[in-house]
């Protein structure tokens, strides 16, 4: 399994991370319902194949109690990344999600992300989102900076996007940044090079969600920019759209890690089989990129 540097921190990460969100449990924005059998089988999956960094959050449902249920016993194979500044009501049917940033949330979600994951401490805590301003005048940096310093938590990052990033990264307290990014959706691109200059670690997410026509997560905005930028024409023999989606994300330069969520254990392995591969021909970057771009162009995107 290829590593990489996260960054400064000092840790090597697998360039293929697990993102946990998708053995949430109860429905949410249609995403189907994976049972137990099925979730510690993919878990363990994911160990097996080397996979050392697994992120999730405290609003993605029972994620983080299976992932301390199935694997907190090999609590010792992997990084593990969660989020705070969660707040969410678990309904009969469905999970309502916000974000409310003060500090008994942030301090209720680590409280109990340390209890559901069985472990005594959180590898990288990130702030779900938020800008630069609320988060300091709240108090909230400094807090995860007291919990770094105590050691319950290693390192500290933040899961963000336009229009806050700019800010965030100039904050220069972020051990990490989880930011978007597919060939599909490239428009943070520039920021994640701003971003590693910092010295920070990058987390890149959607490197498959972010549009396809195999993404998990259908997204049909992203779906007629893969159409429109006539990608499916690009294809070697006998590579799956969401191989090149994938191999176009290793193909950044700062991709230290990336997050896939899949329960399906074929697309398991077809993903571990796009990381062997390696990042896509130069050739090839450029030319996806420029349809893509010219694409966007002429459609507003």
């Amino acid at each position: 399994m290829i590593t990489r540097n996260l960054g400064s921190t000092g840790i090597q990460v697998t360039q293929l991370g697990y993102g946990a969100m998708g053995i949430r449990g109860p429905r949410t924005w249609g995403i189907r319902v994976v049972d137990d059998e099925l979730t510690e089988q993919i878990l363990n999956s994911v160990l097996n194949a080397g996979i050392n960094f697994i992120d999730t959050a405290p609003d993605y449902g029972i994620s983080e109690e299976r992932i301390g249920r199935y694997i907190s016993s090999r609590r010792d194979e992997y990084y593990l990344a969660t989020k705070c500044g969660c707040d969410y009501i678990q309904h009969d049917d469905h999970l309502e999600v916000s974000h409310t940033w003060s500090k008994e949330v942030v301090k209720r979600n680590l409280d109990n992300s340390l209890s559901r994951l069985k472990t005594d401490h959180i590898d990288l805590l990130q702030f779900h989102g938020g800008d630069a301003v609320t988060l300091q005048r709240e108090g909230l940096i400094d807090l995860l900076l007291d919990y770094r310093t105590e050691g319950v938590v290693k390192f500290i990052g933040v899961s963000s996007s336009l229009p806050d990033l700019p800010a965030l990264i100039d904050l220069k307290v972020f051990d990490t940044f989880q930011i978007p990014y597919s060939c599909l959706a490239p428009k943070h691109h520039q920021l994640i090079h701003r971003a590693a200059a910092s010295g920070a670690g990058i987390i890149l997410r959607g490197g498959i969600a972010q549009g396809g026509p195999e993404a998990e997560i259908q997204r049909p905005q992203l779906n007629d920019v893969w159409a429109g930028a006539q990608l499916q024409s690009l294809l070697p023999d006998g590579m799956t759209p969401a191989t090149l989606i994938l191999r176009y994300t290793l193909s950044h330069p700062e991709c230290h890690t990336t997050i896939v969520g899949t329960c399906n254990p074929g697309h398991l392995a077809e993903n571990l089989a796009a990381v062997a591969a390696g990042p896509l021909a130069p050739d090839l970057v450029a030319e996806i990129t420029s349809r893509v771009a010219t694409w966007r162009r002429f459609h507003g995107a």
